[in-house]
């Protein structure tokens, strides 16, 4: 902390807030900490320094929204999810900041674009057939967004965008995406730990600036808990791509 301007100092506590706020709230919000925090420190280090404050929003959304999971989706997820996370340490261990950031934003714009395809070719078809066709899409889907998830989280913890369209894509409401989400990412974030400490990407040094930034965290969640009771469905999707396309961009820059 010594080290850091003022200006930084505030860049982070900003971020903290944002991190608390994306996991009780609008949850692309996370995108934007992830910048933040990629822009006052050095990329590889950046994603050790957030993770434990990314476990501690995970414990508060759990213990908000633990009873609107959708179990299904998650177990359908967590395999590929996995093999994501091993296949993100291994690039960690091989890629440049630059690398990191700007791959993860360009898979980041792609989803988007996906998605946003998706939701146009969906106007024009009725109930019956759009069911239909996520059911047979289901289990391809969840093992490419699961892989994605797992790879982005580990390598820029950014698998929140990635979940984020998945969970839109398939249809599900402001509380689902929200529990389903809680229990996704603490189940992910607790499993990159090691990977984590073996890339010495958490140090005493991260968790000392834990440790101050921790309070930021919980005033976020707190507050993103006040907040999505006045948010509609409709408002809600769309403040998440926003959120998702803004931090995209300032990764590939």
């Amino acid at each position: 902390m010594t080290e850091l301007s003022a200006l930084q100092v505030a860049a982070l506590v900003v971020a903290a807030v944002g991190v608390g706020f994306a996991k009780t709230a609008i949850g692309g919000v996370a995108s934007v900490s992830v910048a933040l925090f990629a822009a006052v420190l050095p990329a590889r280090e950046s994603t050790g320094a957030l993770l434990p404050l990314l476990i501690v929003a995970d414990v508060v959304a759990v213990s908000v929204y633990r009873q609107h999971a959708n179990w299904p989706t998650l177990l359908r997820l967590f395999p590929s999810v996995a093999a994501g996370v091993v296949a993100g340490a291994v690039f960690v261990a091989r890629v440049g900041d630059v690398g990191m950031r700007r791959t993860i934003g360009i898979i980041l714009l792609v989803l988007v674009a996906v998605h946003l395809w998706q939701r146009w070719r969906k106007r024009d078809k009725d109930p019956e057939s759009l069911r239909a066709e996520q059911h047979r899409r289901r289990h391809a889907s969840a093992f490419v967004f699961g892989i994605l998830a797992g790879f982005t989280t580990m390598v820029a913890n950014s698998g929140g965008p990635v979940m984020s369209i998945y969970l839109l894509s398939a249809g599900m409401g402001m509380l689902g995406f929200l529990g389903t989400s809680a229990w996704f990412f603490f189940a992910v974030n607790v499993f990159k730990v090691p990977f984590s400490a073996g890339l010495n990407l958490i140090t005493a040094e991260s968790l000392l600036l834990n440790a101050w930034l921790v309070p930021a965290v919980l005033v976020g969640a707190f507050a993103g808990r006040a907040v999505i009771g006045r948010i509609d469905q409709s408002r809600f999707e769309t403040l998440v791509l926003v959120f998702v396309v803004v931090s995209s961009l300032s990764l590939v820059r």
